[in-house]
């Protein structure tokens, strides 16, 4: 049950890097940008309201800007970032996988689910992940590289054009939520992922003006990034990626937990809730005779209430969708009703993800993996 993976912290030193893009840039560096190719600054906000609000990266459906400068600012500030390779849908047409091609050759997916109450874009952070966990499709295929800023945000214009176009089951709508649970380790390329947080959370035409509690950044637990984030002043959601209460297993399912263990990194999500008023999600994939048992729902319940009985955390288990081959397997539902039975009697709120995409394969990675 080991991995013979190391971990990756920095991309590969070679790795190529897309061109600038408008939302890389914060509104003064758009205005600069524009400046900058000998355009008044005010066409910045123009670019910006057709990209953020109207949703088009079209030169011709941009009819407020001189017909002699649309084609020179698109092809400079909206370069394609993004190949779709295809897509794939089920739940009735309300889920639907992309499988994406960056500039450089490299694949990453991204999903859009849309409920009855709210429709959550699930985001690639990077082409491949250096984590290494042993049950995850992307952990086990390694780090590629970083996204950019752009890139990240690309994934989600995306979806948000084809909810507004009315090409997603159920009619025109919008993006309300977005989580960075696709390929990746969002706090390892920090520097974008919070870029990207900040165009989707911008006010239009800013950024998507989507809702800053919205949005859910996911960690394996790298302690620093989590305490940076708390100190960013944007109250996202915290999501670790727990997947064992204890060490020693721990250990194994996720190695970054040989550099912090799951009590420091257990503190760091409390302080990331005491600083933010944040109700922070512990992930729990539930992996069949591996993590499920009874005595480590209790050693979880026990040490989240040892940090604060306030509400602070939110445990939510996730049935595991195995990949091709893979040993790893779901729990028994039996087991599983047991788990979440012991959390709750021990003061935990928790409740089971509602799980998508398994018939195209949902778990991130398994579609990229599939297309190599």
């Amino acid at each position: 049950m080991t991995t013979s993976l190391p971990l990756v912290f920095d991309e590969p030193r070679r790795a190529k890097k897309p061109p600038r893009h408008l939302a890389d840039l914060s509104g003064e560096e758009r205005r600069e940008a524009v400046a900058a190719l000998g355009e008044p600054a005010f066409r910045a906000k123009q670019l910006s309201n057709h990209y953020f609000s109207r949703l088009t990266s079209d030169p011709a459906e941009m009819t407020d800007l001189p017909a002699a400068t649309r084609d020179k600012l698109v092809a400079d500030l909206m370069p394609p970032l993004l190949t779709k390779v295809r897509d794939m849908e089920c739940d009735n047409g309300t889920t639907r996988k992309t499988l994406w091609k960056l500039l450089d050759g490299s694949l990453v997916e991204s999903v859009l689910m849309r409920y009855t109450d709210r429709t959550t874009m699930c985001v690639s952070s990077q082409a491949g992940c250096g984590m290494a966990c042993p049950f995850c499709a992307t952990g086990q295929a390694g780090l590629t590289r970083n996204m950019s800023t752009a890139e990240i945000v690309e994934q989600v214009v995306d979806g948000a054009r084809a909810l507004a176009r009315g090409e997603i089951a159920g009619g025109p709508g919008r993006v309300s939520n977005i989580v960075f649970m696709g390929m990746g380790e969002p706090m390892a390329n920090y520097k974008a992922v919070i870029g990207a947080v900040r165009r989707f959370t911008d006010p239009s035409p800013e950024g998507l003006g989507i809702s800053a509690r919205g949005v859910t950044v996911s960690t394996v637990g790298l302690v620093p990034r989590i305490n940076q984030l708390a100190g960013e002043g944007i109250p996202v959601t915290l999501a670790l990626s727990l997947h064992a209460p204890d060490d020693e297993l721990r250990d194994e399912l996720v190695p970054i937990n040989n550099r912090w263990k799951v009590d420091e990194v257990l503190d760091a999500a409390w302080g990331y809730a005491e600083k933010t008023k944040r109700r922070v999600s512990i992930e729990y994939a539930m992996i069949r005779d591996i993590n499920d048992h009874a005595w480590r729902a209790d050693l979880l319940a026990e040490k989240l209430r040892a940090r604060g009985d306030w509400g602070w955390v939110h445990v939510n288990l996730i049935p595991l969708n195995p990949t091709p081959g893979s040993k790893w397997t779901a729990s028994d539902p039996a087991d599983e009703r047991e788990f979440v039975r012991r959390l709750q009697a021990g003061g935990i709120s928790t409740t089971v993800r509602d799980t998508r995409g398994q018939e195209i394969d949902g778990a991130c990675g398994q579609l990229a993996a599939a297309s190599k």
